[in-house]
């Protein structure tokens, strides 16, 4: 506004009364104005002219997940705390997974009036995405995340933590050949909780070599298909640990189809602790992520961010990473021949 101002010689309060559709202003001096502000391509900063004035914020989230359990949890934590936090909340889905489509889509909810957008994983690792919302001068936080770019804003959980936490759990109950079934590898979650699997077998001393790894891509289809894969092997895992809960649900309906009891004759875990995991028969042994609560401090950190544009004293928090469990349930057991024994 400032700029504007001196573009077209007059006050930053001029320029106020002109883009809030003052009566008076000179139509002289107001098209000097409206000149200014189309050379210098200016737009108004709603979330600014939003807290200030003390009304409510509209802020964006922007979803495609492949995971229904896992997108309902983010959303009940992203609606209560906009409640709480007297913001609007705004959804739009973002289906499309070509480059184009998703630039499309963003660019279009962009042109909204939203003044923060939240990014749930998998359009966290979206760059068309970011690039639009970066265009268009949005702020955004990414959640789940697990290399986010400089000067942006991320929430996540340590997944290689998590999953070398699952890993030593299925190591200690005496598994010593376990099927891993890796995440979609659009998402560095995906590659944190490999890593995670990995850096715990190599710990114990066991060989990598030995453990059967097949490709999902969080999907309850991608689960099965993974699972018959690792099935059908010649020597067939004991355990089998899953990126996430969707695909672990799938490998315990294989198991169950083939005559399998799950834990006795295979364990089978997962990760996230959606409400799948307790919907199974039987429930599942997982990680649990907090989904809701992740999404709460989500926008809370995109608030923190709007309001620091006007008070500089404001957090300056880039990423916060919040605490994961490992929760034991019924899916998973000592392999079968540790029983006989």
């Amino acid at each position: 506004m400032q700029d504007v101002a001196r573009a077209a010689g007059v006050s930053a309060m001029t320029v106020s009364r002109v883009v809030n559709g003052g009566s008076n202003v000179r139509a002289t001096t107001k098209a000097a104005v409206l000149e200014a502000i189309e050379k210098l391509n200016y737009s108004p900063n709603s979330a600014a002219r939003s807290l200030a004035a003390g009304e409510a914020t509209q802020i964006g989230l922007l979803y495609s997940n492949p995971s229904a359990a896992y997108l309902s949890q983010f959303l009940i934590g992203a609606l209560a705390a906009a409640r709480r936090a007297g913001c609007h909340l705004v959804l739009e889905a973002c289906e499309g997974e070509r480059a184009d489509e998703q630039a499309e889509a963003t660019r279009q909810f962009a042109s909204t009036s939203v003044e923060g957008v939240i990014l749930p994983p998998p359009l966290s690792e979206a760059a068309p995405v970011r690039a639009e919302l970066e265009a268009a001068g949005i702020p955004w936080v990414s959640v789940a995340m697990g290399l986010p770019p400089e000067n942006s804003l991320n929430v996540r959980i340590d997944d290689f933590g998590a999953a070398s936490a699952m890993t030593r759990h299925l190591i200690d109950l005496g598994h010593r050949r376990i099927g891993f079934i890796r995440g979609n590898p659009n998402q560095s979650s995906s590659a944190e909780r490999y890593r995670g699997f990995v850096a715990a077998l190599e710990h114990a001393g066991l060989d990598l070599k030995e453990m059967p790894v097949e490709q999902g891509y969080f999907t309850f289809r991608s689960g099965i298909v993974a699972t018959e894969r690792l099935l059908d092997r010649k020597d067939p895992p004991t355990a089998i640990f899953a990126s996430n809960d969707d695909m672990a649900a799938a490998a315990v309906g294989v198991a169950h189809r083939r005559g399998l009891h799950v834990p006795q004759d295979l364990t089978i875990v997962g990760f996230d602790d959606t409400q799948l995991a307790t919907t199974v028969w039987p429930e599942l042994t997982t990680i649990r992520q907090p989904t809701a609560a992740m999404a709460e401090t989500a926008l809370n950190l995109l608030l923190a961010s709007l309001r620091t544009q006007r008070m500089p004293d404001g957090s300056d928090q880039d990423e916060q990473i919040l605490d994961y469990e490992l929760i034991v349930r019924e899916s998973s057991g000592p392999p079968p021949a540790a029983k006989r024994g």
